[in-house]
């Protein structure tokens, strides 16, 4: 592969951290039974869950369910391969609908976002999937072109194919000038360089062989094999005007970052305009974590962002050993799943 020739692409800029959550939303139907209630899921339409009267008597509510993944112990003091395995285990057990990575190679000093201590997302994601059967895998997101596009068709091809098709790749364009330039990646074009990316890893996930043109990169005739063991969901991340279209255009979903329901209710509504509920996953990471939050305030979001059309969430706990990391873990499956 060699590159092509530069573009005009994004400005810099700074990436703030995930926020908390915003105050509690009213959610008078459910609220005012939850003391003679509990959830049923097994006879509630795919996308719902069905509340009933504890001891088993008819339907008092509806709502649309809301799948909740959660972020491995990929970084700061808790990292480690005892702490991963512990947390994909306990997530597949406890029921959540798969785990989560991030992806920063390098960081420059001074940069601790999430933290300069953290493990590489691919190898994170294969230690959890060795160690786990049916639980998903997913990154949130890879700093797409800050890797080399045929490596990233095959790492995710191969994990795929090696973990029975249990991959979601959630991508973005980075938003730290410093590590491009410590990568020797240049920046202000990484928009367009991604939107390449995407049309290079479906091409090579489904083609055999697989030639591509582009202004920045160029292949012919070449195999990219095994093939994964099913169509990997593309979710593009971000927070931008330009991420937003590109989600709509090149994604199989869209995963916002940090937003409270009332400000996520009218992307939602933006993207459906474009791509249909059955056809693009909505997605929103968050920072659930009931050490640190009112229980009620997260039992009421997730109610909020199902409203507002949300599908699925990251819940990523910010803790900083293993027991502390397992006890959220074990505090939110009781709140949310």
């Amino acid at each position: 592969m060699r590159p092509g020739s530069p573009s005009t692409g994004q400005t810099s800029g700074s990436r703030p951290p995930c926020r908390h959550l915003g105050p509690t939303l009213e959610r008078q139907s459910v609220i005012a039974a939850r003391q003679t209630i509990t959830r049923r899921r097994d006879n509630a339409p795919n996308d719902h869950d069905v509340l009933v009267r504890a001891d088993g008597a008819s339907a008092v509510a509806s709502v649309r369910r809301v799948r909740v993944g959660i972020h491995l112990p990929q970084y700061g003091r808790a990292a480690g391969p005892d702490a991963v395995r512990a947390a994909a285990q306990r997530a597949e057990a406890l029921g959540f609908s798969d785990v989560w990575v991030s992806d920063h190679i390098v960081q420059p000093v001074g940069q601790d976002y999430p933290s300069p201590y953290l493990f590489d997302p691919l190898v994170t994601l294969t230690w959890a999937a060795a160690v786990t059967e049916r639980i998903g895998l997913g990154t949130s997101v890879v700093v797409a072109p800050q890797h080399n596009p045929l490596w990233l068709a095959n790492a995710f091809a191969s994990l795929d194919a090696l973990s029975n098709g249990r991959v979601t790749l959630g991508l973005g364009v980075g938003w730290s000038q410093g590590e491009f330039d410590a990568l020797g990646y240049t920046f202000h074009d990484r928009g367009a360089r991604t939107d390449e990316i995407i049309d290079i890893l479906r091409a090579c996930w489904h083609d055999d062989p697989t030639s591509y043109e582009g202004r920045h990169y160029r292949f012919s005739e070449l195999r990219l094999l095994p093939k994964p063991a099913h169509d990997i969901a593309i979710w593009v991340g971000g927070r931008a005007e330009a991420a937003l279209r590109r989600g709509v255009t090149k994604g199989d979903g869209y995963q916002l970052l940090g937003m409270k329901p009332e400000e996520a209710a009218p992307v939602v509504t933006r993207l459906r305009r474009d791509r249909p509920e059955d056809t693009f996953t909505i997605s929103l990471r968050t920072g659930w974590d009931p050490q640190g939050m009112d229980p009620g305030l997260i039992r009421d979001e997730r109610a909020a962002f199902a409203e507002a059309g949300i599908q699925h969430v990251v819940s990523a706990p910010w803790r900083s050993d293993l027991d502390a990391w397992l006890a959220s873990m074990d505090q939110l499956a009781g709140l949310v799943l």
